[in-house]
């Protein structure tokens, strides 16, 4: 993987991402190609085009980003991607012609758009339809070899058969662990030059996978494979590399305060999110103040009580802040106050209820306190005192995620479907606390384009 700002990004994901966007100016040129030729007007020199080219390029390029083309999904299936691909290419058009008819100065003739967009369709289906199965094999997989055979190297292993992986286990050695989870593990004592034997299988990665560190770090191995040219890694930081999460089953205390990562350098930073988080507050609020008003309406016209409800959350520092948002439930949800789970096909949700909350329009009301500043527009999800409580005393490292501003959407919401037990609370708490651990304005933007995905393709909105 190769990491930019901070975020790991697969070798073949930034593959095929570099040749979407040179097929995209190549399609852009064509179009206008073919429009030149049909009205037989000389073709000008290419720098007279650049912006039309550049826009029709990145605007498509955010697109694909947004609707996860470049998702595992896009790699196994040619279905799944020209499904992806014509929703990209739908929304990119759209946002085009919104920004030409703001910026008539480099806009693309009608003709020109319909002709690129055509081209564009074309050669993305192609190159996956040819390099799909390619980049998402064995190519461009690192061979990995495990120093464990017990719970966690197991746990590697079911890593590396998931679809999509990105990596390959190419050995497992068994470091003596008196419970044996990896059978086929070739016992240490069996190999004579562990150096040898890790380049015999052309691996590129030793991972350090031990259930018990110390006093039992092998560091005459881990010397010899590592001036062999190979890279070592303790399993900590590989899951955290692989998932995009910090798992809580491995990390430790001393590994959370020796990595990289909880800048504190964070100044020009914290000004262009809270910059950011003013003025599209300001500007979201204006745009749907229409929509949440219809959504009011269906409230009220449905179920008596109020439309609008205001509920506890705790937030950065652990300081409390109440949110607004648009009932979804009935009044009387929860007796005498008594904070509960929702749950799946939760009889509680009204009907408008039900369908504000798989498009998200009940968040709506939030950007209010985004403006105020208690929240912003990505974080971790601010969860309520009374279940706080209870998960600080059952999850570890939980009340670290308090040490970044919640937000409406976050790395959790988008990589894990609506939780509403301990145990999803446990896989939210890992994804919050790689966000707080990794976060940079990239991984923001990230995010955020991301969360059209999940408006789009709902998973386990409740």
């Amino acid at each position: 993987m190769i990491r930019l700002f901070k975020h790991y990004v697969p070798h073949a994901v930034l593959m095929l991402g570099l040749v979407d966007a040179a097929l995209l100016l190549l399609s852009a040129e064509a179009g206008w190609a073919v429009r030149a030729y049909q009205i037989g007007m000389d073709m000008p020199p290419v720098t007279d085009r650049l912006p039309q080219l550049l826009s029709f390029a990145t605007a498509l390029q955010v697109s694909l980003v947004a609707v996860g083309a470049y998702g595992v999904g896009s790699f196994l299936s040619l279905r799944f991607a020209a499904a992806r691909l014509a929703v990209a290419v739908a929304l990119g058009v759209l946002f085009l012609s919104t920004l030409y008819f703001m910026l008539p100065s480099i806009s693309f003739w009608r003709s020109n758009l319909l002709y690129s967009m055509v081209f564009a369709c074309v050669s993305l289906v192609s190159v996956r339809a040819l390099l799909g199965r390619l980049l998402g094999g064995e190519t461009f997989r690192r061979r990995v070899v495990v120093l464990g055979a017990g719970r966690r190297a197991a746990q590697i292993r079911e890593l590396a058969m998931q679809p999509g992986a990105n990596f390959i286990a190419a050995g497992f050695v068994a470091m003596g662990e008196p419970t044996q989870a990896v059978p086929d593990a070739v016992p240490r004592g069996a190999i004579t030059n562990l150096g040898a034997y890790v380049t015999d299988l052309r691996a590129s990665e030793v991972v350090l996978a031990l259930e018990e560190r110390r006093n039992a770090l092998p560091l005459g191995d881990l010397l010899r494979v590592r001036t062999a040219g190979v890279q070592v890694c303790e399993i900590s930081t590989f899951l955290e590399r692989e998932t995009g999460r910090i798992d809580l089953a491995s990390v430790s205390p001393s590994w959370l305060i020796f990595s990289d990562g909880f800048a504190s350098g964070r100044m020009i930073s914290s000004v262009v999110k809270r910059a950011f988080d003013i003025v599209a507050s300001l500007l979201l609020l204006v745009l749907t103040l229409p929509l949440m008003l219809l959504a009011a309406l269906a409230i009220k016209l449905e179920s008596k009580g109020p439309a609008l409800y205001r509920q506890r959350r705790v937030g950065l520092y652990n300081q409390a802040f109440d949110i607004l948002k648009l009932r979804s439930m009935r009044v009387d949800a929860e007796v005498a106050g008594k904070a509960q789970w929702a749950a799946k096909d939760d009889p509680r949700v009204t009907r408008v209820g039900r369908f504000i909350r798989k498009v998200r329009i009940d968040e709506l009301p939030q950007t209010w306190t985004v403006l105020k500043g208690e929240m912003s527009f990505v974080g971790p999800r601010p969860e309520r005192p009374h279940f706080v409580n209870e998960l600080e005393q059952q999850l570890p490292y939980y009340a670290e995620r308090h040490m970044v501003k919640p937000g409406i959407t976050g790395w959790a919401q988008i990589n894990y479907p609506y939780g509403a037990s301990v145990e999803d609370a446990r896989h939210k708490l890992e994804y919050d606390l790689y966000y707080a651990k990794n976060y940079s304005p990239f991984l923001d933007l990230l995010i955020l384009l991301q969360t059209l995905r999940v408006v789009l393709w709902p998973s386990g909105a409740r």
